[in-house]
């Protein structure tokens, strides 16, 4: 399974559009209960990314000898 935001997002549209079809009030309520879940991990693998740039450029920064020399 991917854990990007892209494929977050589209499962949410995806239960967007399954809500705006159903014709059942519970099931287009598990639907928008499910979008949102779908969203907010989007939301997370976001932030995740970029910590993971974030702590990626601090080691590297930390690695690397030309700016270890202005020390």
């Amino acid at each position: 399974m991917a854990d990007t935001p892209e494929f977050y997002r589209a499962r949410a549209e995806e239960q967007r559009s399954l809500s705006e079809a159903a014709t059942l009030d519970n099931v287009r309520e598990r639907c928008d209960r499910a979008a949102s879940a779908w969203e907010t991990m989007a939301v997370r693998a976001e932030r995740t990314q970029v910590m993971r740039t974030q702590r990626e450029a601090a080691s590297a920064a930390r690695n690397d000898p030309a700016l270890q020399s202005l020390d």
